[in-house]
C-alpha cells in the first residue's frame, strides 16, 4: 500500500524524452535509450550543483491521461535557480499530495515495471485517490549494483 506525502518542491535538471506507455510497452520504447544514454553520456556528472546523489526520473506535461503522451525526464535535483547545461533541461517538480509507492529490490527494468502495473492496478479502484496526471517522480539511490535496484515512486495526486 502506498504512502500518503506531501514532498517539498525541488528544481530538477536533466535529458527527456517524448514517449506514450504503449510504446514502452511494445518493447521498443524511449525510457531505455535515455537510461543508457544518462550512464553511457555521464550525463549526471554534467548537472551542475547538484542537491544530492540521487537519481531521479520526472513524468510531466502529460497529454491527457495513461493513455496519452507525456515527458519524461532523467538527471538530479539541483540547487534552486541552477541553469541546465547544453542539450539538457530544467525542471520545477510541484509540492503537494502525493502518494509513495516502494518497488522491490532487484533488476531495475522488474522492478520498475512490476511496480508501475501494482500502480495501474491501484488506481483502477474507484474509491483509491485519483492521478492528478501533472507531474510524477521516481528516486533512485546511486546505482552500485543493477541487480539490486530499488526506487520510490511519487505519484501526484488530487487534495
Amino acid at each position: 500500500m502506498p504512502i500518503v506525502t506531501n514532498p517539498a518542491a525541488f528544481d530538477f535538471i536533466g535529458i527527456s524524452t517524448r514517449t506514450t506507455n504503449a510504446a514502452e510497452m511494445s518493447g521498443n520504447g524511449e525510457i531505455p535509450k535515455l537510461w543508457q544514454r544518462l550512464f553511457t553520456d555521464g550525463v549526471l556528472n554534467a548537472i551542475p550543483d547538484r542537491a544530492d546523489s540521487q537519481v531521479v526520473a520526472v513524468y510531466t506535461d502529460y497529454a491527457s491521461d495513461a493513455n496519452g503522451e507525456y515527458t519524461y525526464l532523467i538527471g538530479a535535483r539541483v540547487k534552486p535557480g541552477t541553469k541546465p547545461p547544453a542539450g539538457m533541461v530544467a525542471v520545477k517538480v510541484p509540492a503537494g499530495k502525493y502518494l509513495e509507492f516502494v518497488t522491490d529490490k532487484g533488476p531495475g527494468a522488474r522492478v520498475i515495471s512490476a511496480a508501475w502495473m501494482q500502480i495501474y492496478g491501484y488506481f483502477q479502484d474507484p474509491a483509491h485517490d485519483k492521478r492528478l496526471f501533472k507531474t510524477d517522480y521516481e528516486t533512485y539511490e546511486p546505482p552500485s549494483d543493477p541487480n539490486a535496484v530499488q526506487a520510490h515512486i511519487f505519484i501526484g495526486v488530487k487534495p
